[in-house]
């Protein structure tokens, strides 16, 4: 008995200290190797921050740094160059590192953040900031804090190239303070990508000038669903918005700043019908009236493959392309009926014109007139993994949403893929069971914490030269029950920093109690960053639509 009751305090001890080493270096995502020392490093009234070089880029994001410290602690925070300071980045040359990786060095004399680019320096500030009590996120001076950082050596560089989020603004309007605030939280959690998904049949929000008509018109529904699906009810309230051109500039630079790549979608073939409302004749017929749906789904009207609407496209595309200096541009591709293409008779003359075999290679034939153009303009196409059928276009990225066999299959053939399964990445998926629990009324499917978290991206039987176009992870939020900045939040987190984590950390340095310890303590930093997220404090200001489409609280 005695050597049970023993067993059962060493088991508890243990599990104790886990916590206590967990909260004190409670970093998300994981870093790749972390060393706990003893000691800590207390932050003096007067912080400088030393840059060896006076690069710019290093020099913002020491000047980020300063602000927050300054912010929150209420002491002297300043940059300068020269000699160390309290904190010092110091630039090298290692190829270990990669553009995104760094050390991070904390001794109770000094703080040393060394990294080979302006992004390395960038996640690694996030890390230190982790480190310190969470009210250094705060935008006033705290009380009463010890504003100390725990001594530690950390070596740390993404496992993928990129890791993205996806937020879709068709089917609810996000404006542009809202989209800075999700740049912002993604960041933190060293998510480089922010996938903008800015058309669909619900709405055109991108400010197209060649064709204006596209905001004029497309950008507008009558009326959008309520409540679930199945009601068949509508709110009878017009609903629109989108973006000018100066406004997605300012996203954009808002996002280079915090080393966020932003990629544009463009909806095509399907998923058309804000352009079909505005341009009836690139559709089925120029007299058929089609509306902005405020339905959610799938819809038949489809852009159709006349020369016209590769010229209307290439017009659209080429604004895109000078708005937005991504590598990729996402053309959609996915949920494209065939059921107008079939009853075509210009659609049929094509297909036998082309000698291809079927709709699916008519398809094809439109995707790679698209990719084509994209290639020309010296960037990359990226579709979901519908974009295989009938043939994968040459230079495609596939993004492969149902299930993990497009991506896979799209490696096999030499494509880079990105893996995005509804199963583990699907965010507007309900995170616990609405039967059981006090829920938002979400799109379907059920998808805890510990689902997302269990995903891994690269099987054991694929082969290394497989794996290798496997380039990284992604999260998907759609819209079309989430209607506020707060329900975003809610959806979001903290489903997606399980993805972070992911796309960031080590496979064999995943643990998922480890993970949710250290969680635990980053929901602190949520709170005080004031995020909505799943099981967050009560926010007063939370609304939401209930399964009958009336809205309540939570």
């Amino acid at each position: 008995m005695k050597v049970l009751f023993s067993l059962a305090v060493s088991l508890c001890l243990t599990i104790q200290l886990s916590f206590a080493q967990s909260s004190r270096y409670a970093i998300v995502p994981q870093p790749v190797r972390l060393t706990e020392e003893k000691g800590s490093f207390k932050l003096p009234n007067n912080v400088s921050i030393s840059i060896g070089d006076d690069d710019p880029e290093v020099r913002r994001v020491a000047g980020m740094l300063a602000d927050q410290l300054t912010k929150s602690t209420g002491k002297t925070a300043k940059v300068k160059t020269g000699k160390a300071g309290a904190i010092t980045f110091v630039r090298m040359r290692n190829p270990k590192l990669g553009k995104e990786g760094y050390f991070l060095n904390v001794t109770p004399k000094r703080i040393t953040l060394m990294a080979q680019e302006p992004n390395g320096f960038f996640y690694g500030m996030q890390s230190l900031l982790q480190l310190l009590p969470a009210e250094v996120f705060g935008n006033s001076v705290a009380q009463g804090v010890d504003w100390s950082v725990p001594c530690c050596s950390i070596e740390d560089q993404p496992r993928f190239a990129y890791r993205g989020m996806m937020l879709d603004v068709a089917r609810h309007f996000y404006p542009t303070p809202a989209v800075k605030k999700f740049i912002d939280q993604i960041a933190l959690h060293k998510i480089n990508t922010f996938h903008w998904h800015l058309t669909d049949d619900q709405g055109w929000r991108i400010e197209i000038k060649k064709h204006p008509k596209l905001t004029e018109i497309g950008s507008v529904r009558k009326e959008t669903m309520l409540g679930r699906y199945g009601n068949n009810k509508f709110d009878k309230t017009p609903y629109g918005g989108f973006y000018t051109q100066d406004e997605i500039r300012d996203v954009i630079k808002y996002a280079q700043e915090r080393f966020i790549t932003v990629i544009p979608e463009i909806e095509m073939p399907g998923h058309a019908m804000a352009i079909l409302s505005a341009y009836p004749q690139l559709g089925s017929s120029p007299d058929k009236i089609v509306p902005v749906t405020g339905r959610w789904g799938v819809h038949e009207d489809v852009l159709f493959p006349r020369e016209e609407t590769f010229t209307f496209l290439e017009e659209v595309l080429t604004e895109v392309i000078d708005l937005f200096p991504s590598q990729y541009i996402h053309i959609g591709g996915d949920e494209c009926p065939k059921k107008q293409w079939q009853e075509s008779r210009f659609c049929q003359d094509l297909i036998k014109k082309q000698g291809l075999k079927d709709e699916h290679e008519l398809q094809s034939y439109f995707i790679g007139r698209i990719d084509k153009f994209i290639t020309s303009k010296g960037r990359k196409m990226i579709g979901w993994d519908e974009i295989l059928e009938g043939g994968l276009s040459p230079n495609a990225t596939v993004m492969s949403w149902r299930g993990v066999d497009g991506g896979i299959a799209a490696a096999k053939q030499g494509h880079d893929a990105i893996m995005t399964p509804t199963t583990y990445f699907y965010l507007d998926y309900y995170q616990a069971d609405p039967k059981t629990t006090n829920m938002p009324l979400a799109i379907g499917g059920f998808l805890p914490l510990e689902k997302t978290y269990s995903y891994e991206p690269l099987p054991d039987s694929l082969s290394a030269d497989i794996k290798k176009h496997i380039i990284g992870v992604q999260a998907n939020v759609w819209t079309e029950y989430i209607k506020t900045p707060d329900y975003l939040e809610y959806m979001i987190y903290p489903r997606a920093i399980a993805m972070s984590e992911i796309g960031w950390t080590p496979r064999e340095r995943k643990n998922l109690e480890d993970f949710k310890q250290r969680l635990d303590v980053h929901k602190k930093r949520l709170d005080v960053l004031g995020i909505n997220y799943y099981g967050a404090p009560i926010n007063p200001n939370f609304q939401y639509v209930k399964p009958d489409g009336s809205v309540g609280k939570l």
